[in-house]
């Protein structure tokens, strides 16, 4: 029979133990916290490679997420699909101004790559022999694109308009990059919008470059990054400053094992292992600032693409 002396003396026995058990000890393993899942949808080009990285290297792990990653060949039609599919999903400025102006509740959550006038990867690249010396020369002229209301033709426009040529004056057709260059070289378009490593391919051929479009809108320029549905993303930023911390690290170890990174990009690309041994990688920046969609909102505007208001400080929701 136990007396209420040994039930008492029981009942703090077992109240310490829990509480020893509750407390890290150097002594004793403690159950790593339930990984949050976290599913996201990329394009099978160098941009998204820290996310391949950091998943490969089980980094994503290391900072609390299990990532599931599908890759997705239309950057456009992603919007639609965080909150439901996906809780990140790759995307540009248009596409998301775009979506938000549409009703949608999408945010930009975090950042991915960023152009540079020192390290181009977009080029409008001519043939040797067109006769199209600059961006005026393509007045009238047909221009291939990969997608027309994508980031790389919107600023191809605002680029023809800053030089005095009427963006209406051209005609854009929609060419996969991989195709671009028999296009090109039949004479079925005068011009083409290319993206690493298509773009060296097509100047290793012999075609020539105009310029980087996408440095029309600014010295430093907001491409791709990442959107998550508005509701999701704030009520979670401690997930998307995870996700931001991941890419972060993925980076570093990508610059202190370029082997390692040029190896995954080829699994996830699926590019020659020539092609990927040369191909330049983009410059990452992960973090993202109302600003910087502030020059898309404005360039839209210009070209009647956009007549909505909106409200850029509404349109990012990133880590604290």
């Amino acid at each position: 029979m136990i007396t209420r002396c040994t039930h008492a003396r029981w009942t703090a026995v077992v109240a310490t133990t829990a509480a020893c058990l509750l407390l890290p000890a150097a002594a004793s393993a403690q159950d790593p916290a339930k990984p949050t899942p976290v599913r996201a949808a990329y394009v099978p080009v160098a941009t998204w490679l820290p996310a391949w990285v950091a998943l490969d290297k089980g980094i994503f792990a290391r900072h609390g997420l299990a990532v599931t990653l599908t890759p997705i060949q239309n950057l456009s039609l992603l919007p639609g699909t965080v909150g439901r599919q996906f809780e990140f999903a790759a995307s540009t400025p248009p596409d998301l101004i775009k979506a938000v102006a549409g009703g949608l509740d999408v945010v930009a959550s975090a950042g991915e790559a960023i152009e540079l006038k020192s390290n181009p990867t977009t080029q409008v690249i001519v043939r040797k022999d067109s006769g199209i010396k600059s961006v005026a020369d393509l007045k009238g002229k047909v221009i291939a694109a990969p997608t027309l209301g994508a980031v790389i033709h919107v600023a191809t426009l605002h680029w023809l308009k800053q030089n005095g040529v009427d963006p209406a004056s051209i005609r854009g057709v929609e060419v996969p990059f991989p195709n671009m260059g028999d296009q090109l070289k039949a004479g079925n378009v005068d011009a083409v919008e290319a993206l690493e490593p298509f773009a060296g391919a097509l100047l290793a051929a012999g075609n020539v470059s105009l310029g980087d479009p996408l440095l029309a809108a600014g010295d430093e320029v907001l491409f791709p990054f990442w959107i998550s549905d508005g509701a999701w993303a704030r009520a979670n930023r401690p997930v998307i400053k995870a996700w931001i911390d991941a890419l972060t690290e993925a980076e570093t170890d990508m610059k202190a094992n370029p082997g390692d990174a040029r190896a995954i990009l080829a699994k996830y690309s699926h590019l020659p292992p020539d092609v990927v041994a040369r191909v330049p990688l983009p410059t990452y920046r992960f973090t993202i600032k109302p600003d910087e969609l502030g020059v898309w909102i404005d360039v839209l505007k210009g070209l009647g693409q956009l007549s909505a208001a909106i409200d850029k400080s509404k349109i990012v929701v990133t880590a604290p």
